[in-house]
């Protein structure tokens, strides 16, 4: 059975930081590009950071360029957000999502809020 559970959010002052991670199970990690994405109330949900399979590659939304880093250790089946710098509109639910080819799994999020 497949699971994306994801931890670390809570609440921060602006100009905090938080890492999240998210662990996986239940299918082969190492071959799923993994992706950070995050909903805010009343809005859709936005890819925020996305990695390669393999860590070669990652890209980020303009958002978060330069303070958000995407990476992944393959070993321990766990993909991390580190977040600095953090400003009251990141504040959102994180949701970690695996993708191959034809499938597509979701995690059930951890909430983020930036707020004094």
């Amino acid at each position: 059975q497949v699971h994306l559970v994801e931890s670390g959010g809570g609440l921060v002052q602006p100009g905090g930081s938080l890492r999240l991670s998210c662990a996986a199970s239940g299918f082969t990690f190492s071959s799923y590009a993994m992706s950070w994405y995050r909903q805010a109330p009343g809005k859709e949900r936005d890819l925020v950071a996305h990695i390669s399979s393999i860590g070669g590659r990652s890209n980020y939304s303009d958002s978060v360029k330069g303070r958000f880093t995407i990476s992944r250790d393959n070993g321990k089946n766990t993909v991390y957000l580190q977040m600095n710098s953090l400003k009251p509109e990141d504040t959102a639910m994180y949701y970690c999502k695996a993708g191959t080819y034809g499938r597509v799994y979701w995690g059930q999020g951890t909430q983020v809020t930036v707020s004094s």
